[in-house]
């Protein structure tokens, strides 16, 4: 294939420079260097979080936090959880990305008193720090694997993505990529928020337990009026935009469990404009001057009353 149809040329650096407009940093590591010196901190490429920028990130969301109770909140985002099915994994990882990771602290008089630790600042999107990875290697318990892209907030692996030529379909990048990374470096996927995948032409959104059917387009980036596309462009920045990407984790994901069996669901596109736009409309109605940001506090319960087909 030409250089000027590939993957890498019409899909993936359109999607690096996308997201540095949004105000990602970014980095390449297909020759990444190991160490607390090298490229990302790694110590190997069995690593998925980057302590690099999570101790840091806590550090500043809890100034006050002694540094035993930081290294706590470190070792509970970052213990095996190889043991448990990689939904549970993830239901009990993002627990404590949503409620911060509880430790016990000693107050002033010596006793143990339990404290949460925080991990995002859900309400200052700037707060964080937003890197994008691209080639980054994983080890598993037995293959090395290489998404072409992972967004980290704060050090841990929110988002994953990837590409396909425009000349191949994009559902090969889930049969062929996506299903395999989850069995094969599946610790990728413990923290993780949801998987784009694109060829350029056509891209979907989905959330870690979704079959391929229940992968989504993104059409619209902020209001329902504005004409629908189904551009790489518009997925990126109707769910990777800062505040809109807290928003999605934060307000509008939801587990449920079956029978046993444990189901990750994330909003659509439509729900996730609708409950926002009812929100800010209400809101508007009850506080005088400028429409408020629209954060959705209540956007669950109207998400679910919504929905017909959960996207999990």
């Amino acid at each position: 294939m030409s250089k000027g149809y590939s993957e890498d040329t019409l899909v993936e650096q359109p999607a690096i420079e996308l997201l540095a407009g949004l105000g990602w940093q970014s980095i390449g590591a297909f020759d990444e260097v190991f160490g607390t010196g090298g490229t990302l901190g790694r110590e190997s490429a069995g690593e998925v979080v980057l302590l690099r920028h999570l101790v840091p990130a806590l550090k500043k969301l809890n100034p006050q936090a002694p540094p035993e109770a930081i290294d706590a909140a470190v070792n509970d985002l970052t213990r095996d959880r190889s043991v448990m099915s990689l939904a549970a994994a993830n239901r009990e990882v993002y627990a404590l990305l949503k409620n911060g990771v509880k430790v016990e602290i000693r107050n002033p008089e010596g006793e143990l008193v339990p404290e949460r630790i925080r991990v995002i600042d859900w309400d200052n999107p700037a707060n964080n720090h937003f890197l994008l990875v691209s080639q980054l290697w994983v080890t598993g318990e037995m293959y090395k694997r290489r998404p072409d892209l992972v967004g980290f907030v704060n050090g841990l692996p929110l988002v994953v993505s990837e590409f396909k030529a425009v000349t191949e379909r994009v559902e090969a990048a889930f049969k062929d990529n996506i299903t395999d990374y989850k069995t094969t470096i599946p610790q990728l996927f413990w923290s993780n928020a949801f998987i784009l995948v694109s060829n350029g032409v056509e891209s979907r959104l989905g959330s870690l337990t979704a079959e391929w059917e229940h992968y989504c387009d993104w059409k619209k980036i902020s209001s329902e009026a504005e004409p629908g596309s189904v551009s790489l462009e518009t997925l990126l920045k109707g769910t990777c935009d800062k505040t809109r990407l807290l928003d999605l984790v934060e307000n509008f994901t939801l587990f449920e469990e079956k029978a046993g069996k444990i189901r990750k669901v994330v909003a659509k596109n439509h729900q996730y404009l609708g409950v926002n736009n009812a929100i800010n409309a209400l809101l508007a109605t009850l506080t005088p001057g400028p429409s408020p940001s629209g954060r959705g506090v209540w956007s669950l319960d109207i998400f679910l009353l919504d929905s017909k087909r959960p996207l999990g």
